[in-house]
């Protein structure tokens, strides 16, 4: 394609909104221009690149026997009420009503349409298993859409479903997808790591994320670098002594006054001991209506999606203080011990953190005082003890017992064992080699593919712009016609450009009547991985000049030589 003809307009400077570098780069090279908060759209330098992702997705799926269609994105109410998550899913779900007062949503995800799909088409253990997938626009309307194509509310995703007749034959496609997904962003280009993750909104038992390593990533990732070991933050263990600690000279528990001292560290700083030495009870609402207390180390943070998915919940959210005071706590000074409402139903577990302290500090759910010398086997030995906390780097790995490390990640696809969750729900059944009835169980795998483009920019860029790996770069070569005023010079590019379409290579033409400076500063920019330089001076010498724009080398090769030495350095490039 010629530049004149390909609709790309880069800028000089950056626009003024953009946080991260991807966001930066993409607005500069022309790839997305802003139409609202957290919606793009996808100029035609971007869109190259998006294809070229969506096609190696296609390719490497369809090794697999995954077959494509595609879903509305439009989805009306009442398949959501069946799954149940027409109540709970939250604000980020867009709900409207058409002309005639139905209910419908934007689709974030496509889990209640797949089963009506196949609940209405596969009726015997004879139509199992199936993987359907589709790559498609959705909606989420984030509270802070941000990072550009990272965190915007309309994205472009590609959603696959599952369907099984047993846990065994899900067990083997749930690894199936996760080798061609490990295939999928090794051809991206992406330096990348699968971890373990929650299943969160979506549900399900098992599921990982592929996170690609960036410096800039929102997920932060704990590993351990002796063995596999992986996981967001979010889903990370520890090697736990669940042991408690002895301390036969604890004394006896007694109440102490601690004036308007509500915060940890100012209960410390009072008492004059560690932070780890105190006892903090935190409140919590499970799915709008069951209230829970989790007693966890001072220093330490409540791990929400673990103790979210220890009660079983969908949903988690911190109690309104207002409504505690009201109640009858003393929020600020709340602890296990006596003093607590009477009439509330409150469940309170407590983290293994708990166990080592020898000589704590907890509430005594009275308005400034707290109650010291706790020793948790003597005085909390009742509680149910779980993994309520954050693993952090220095801990030890659950699996081998090695010190953990941290990164940051960016979420770019994720697998799921969903179960028989959605199937269950929504009633889709089929008749076995018995002739008896079964509920199916599913698999869930998903891609953010204008994510991946972004992620791929975070890791291949320097200070002149953007370095794409040749796969998913929006051309594989670019020629700069230096001269076009130079008869010679550009019937020379004209020939190369027709050979190298002829060889199927997509090729940037960019013979516009424009300053060789502005042309370097542009091409580098948009990140196309080797430029031929087509300059009137070195026609006269007989050669032309090849760029590599990863790592700037050049060389000049003789005009005739030039589509094989072209040819040749691609296949390189590919690997």
């Amino acid at each position: 394609m010629r530049w004149n003809q390909a609709f790309i307009y880069t800028l000089r400077e950056d626009p003024a909104e953009a946080e991260l570098l991807s966001h930066k780069l993409m607005t500069r090279a022309g790839m997305i221009m802003k139409v609202a908060a957290g919606i793009y759209d996808y100029l035609p330098l971007g869109y190259r690149v998006i294809k070229k992702i969506e096609n190696i997705i296609r390719e490497e799926l369809d090794k697999e026997g995954c077959a494509e269609l595609l879903m509305p994105m439009v989805v009306p109410a009442e398949l959501w009420q069946e799954s149940g998550r027409w109540g709970y899913y939250g604000k980020e779900l867009l709900r409207f009503k058409d002309r005639k007062d139905g209910d419908f949503c934007l689709g974030p995800t496509h889990e209640e349409v797949i089963v009506d799909v196949a609940r209405r088409s596969m009726k015997s253990y004879r139509d199992f298993p199936r993987n359907l997938y589709q790559i498609q626009g959705k909606f989420r309307d984030e509270i802070r859409p941000r990072f550009g194509l990272m965190r915007g509310r309309e994205f472009i995703m590609k959603d696959g479903y599952s369907f099984h007749t047993n846990e065994k034959c899900l067990d083997d496609e749930y690894w199936k997808m996760h080798a061609a997904y490990t295939r999928i962003f090794k051809r991206f280009g992406l330096k990348f790591r699968p971890v373990e993750a929650d299943s969160g909104a979506i549900g399900g038992s098992v599921t990982h994320e592929f996170q690609v390593l960036a410096d800039s990533g929102e997920e932060k990732i704990i590993f351990c670098p002796s063995c596999d070991y992986a996981a967001n933050v979010e889903k990370a263990k520890k090697k736990i002594d669940d042991n408690f600690a002895a301390n036969n000279s604890c004394p006896s528990p007694e109440e102490v006054e601690t004036p308007n001292k509500k915060a940890i560290k100012d209960v410390a700083e009072f008492l004059k001991i560690d932070e780890k030495q105190t006892i903090k009870m935190l409140m919590f609402v499970i799915d709008d209506e069951k209230l829970v207390a989790v007693l966890i180390r001072g220093d330490l943070d409540c791990n929400e999606v673990k103790l979210r998915n220890y009660f079983g919940g969908n949903s988690i959210d911190v109690a309104d203080e207002a409504r505690l005071a009201k109640d009858g706590f003393a929020v600020g000074f709340m602890g296990p011990g006596d003093g607590l409402p009477p009439k509330i139903d409150l469940e309170i577990v407590a983290d293994y953190s708990v166990k080592s302290i020898t000589d704590g500090v907890v509430g005594a759910n009275k308005k400034d005082f707290h109650t010291r010398h706790i020793l948790p086997s003597r005085d909390l030995s009742n509680l149910n003890y779980g993994d309520f906390s954050f693993a952090d780097k220095g801990d030890l790995c659950p699996l081998c017992g090695g010190e953990m490390d941290s990164c940051r990640g960016i979420e770019v696809g994720q697998v799921f064992k969903l179960g028989d969750k959605y199937s269950k729900a929504m009633g889709m059944t089929f008749i076995d080699e018995k002739g008896e009835e079964q509920t199916p169980t599913m698999g869930c795998y998903g891609i953010g593919v204008g994510r991946a483009a972004a992620s791929a920019i975070e890791q291949n860029h320097d200070e002149n712009g953007i370095i794409l790996p040749i796969e998913i770069a929006p051309f594989s070569v670019s020629i700069l016609l230096l001269d076009p005023s130079d008869d010679e010079a550009k019937k020379i590019a004209e020939k190369l450009y027709a050979d190298l379409q002829n060889a199927k290579i997509d090729t940037l033409f960019d013979d516009r009547e424009e300053r060789p400076g502005v042309k370097f500063k542009d091409h580098d920019l948009i990140g196309i991985p080797l430029q031929i330089v087509i300059g009137a001076r070195g026609i006269k010498n007989g050669v032309i000049e090849i760029k590599t724009r990863r790592n700037g080398e050049k060389s000049n090769i003789a005009i005739d030589e030039i589509l094989g030495a072209t040819l040749k350095k691609i296949e390189e490039l590919r690997g």
